[in-house]
């Protein structure tokens, strides 16, 4: 049996607002990634998908728990040299195309500013490193030498892959990296994304909204509510046959690719508020949503459990 690349356990991350508030973004999350897995993670805006992402490239340091990456721990303080050497193996794409490349370096300086900062690359061999790189993505080596507002949304989405990649990391944490695109050009951004991680063997944590394209992308999914994980498992046993109540609500909500059926098959909205990540409620996050919450569901909070093999949900009705 393989050691997972990355084994995350009682993760959690509270931001101080001050005056004693403090955020609950992410609350005693667990969970581990096989090394060329990718793990799709989804859930509604606001329940800390991006921030538990964040986490896992140090961006952010925990408020407690911890990860692992190849059996070596991630979490806590780290010398400088250290946490410059988990860059080169931990790397991220973010969200935003255009709001994530820095507006006054061409596309070539964007794409070697890793290599240059870890020494990777020797000067002579630096443009011709660019340029692999930039037709490795589907662009040309002529734009290594223009500046990011002259490139449309998915082209400045292939220089920020080229950017995470030009480091040759082990595990990308991709931040719903086609959310701001056209679905022709998510399309083209996803397959990309499979084809690099088949030649450069990557492991993928993949953050998205859509349940159909985590389950095409994904071998492995996991939905996330109010900071917490409450089921993981087969992409297409989550999607098909979904154990939570929440999940069910998730898979509900997706569109059909079938007019005919999706306009003949019953509405189900999910009822009562969203609790606030401020304040969150005791017991089980979404009981006040739940059409099947009693006061166990109210008072103690689910732990996540093996219901068959491969399958991990924390719902005390399950």
């Amino acid at each position: 049996m393989t050691t997972p690349l990355i084994e995350v356990e009682g993760l959690s991350k509270q931001f101080d607002l001050g005056h004693g508030i403090k955020l609950h973004a992410v609350d005693k999350v667990s969970f581990a990634i096989e090394p060329g897995e990718t793990l799709g993670l989804v859930g509604e805006s606001g329940c800390g998908k991006s921030t538990l992402g964040r986490l896992l490239v140090r961006m952010y340091e925990a408020t407690e728990g911890d990860f692992r990456f190849a059996g070596e721990s991630m979490a806590g303080k780290m010398s400088t040299s250290r946490r410059k050497s988990y860059a080169r193996l931990a790397q991220m794409i973010f969200q935003d195309p255009y709001a994530c490349l820095n507006p006054r370096m061409t596309v070539g300086d964007i794409i070697a500013e890793g290599p240059d900062i870890h020494g990777l690359w020797p000067r002579h061999e630096r443009q011709d490193r660019i340029a692999a790189w930039l037709e490795r993505v589907g662009l040309v080596a002529e734009h290594a030498f223009r500046f990011p507002h002259e490139f449309s949304g998915g082209q400045r989405q292939r220089i920020g892959l080229a950017r995470a990649l030009a480091l040759e990391p082990k595990f990308v944490v991709c931040d719903e990296p086609i959310s701001a695109l056209d679905v022709s050009i998510q399309a083209q951004v996803v397959t990309l994304l499979q084809e690099l991680q088949r030649e450069l063997g990557l492991t993928y944590l993949f953050i998205a909204h859509g349940l159909s394209m985590v389950r095409y992308i994904s071998s492995r999914m996991a939905v996330m509510y109010l900071g917490q994980l409450v089921e993981i498992g087969p992409s297409n046993e989550v999607f098909f046959r979904p154990l939570h109540p929440y999940t069910q609500a998730l898979v509900a909500a997706n569109p059909l690719p079938d007019p005919v059926r999706e306009r003949s098959r019953p509405e189900q909205l999910l009822t009562g508020e969203l609790p606030s990540p401020l304040n969150p409620p005791p017991g089980c996050r979404f009981s006040a949503r739940c059409p099947l919450a009693d006061e166990r569901c109210r008072r103690e909070t689910p732990v996540m459990r093996q219901i068959e093999k491969g399958r991990e949900v924390a719902c005390h009705k399950v």
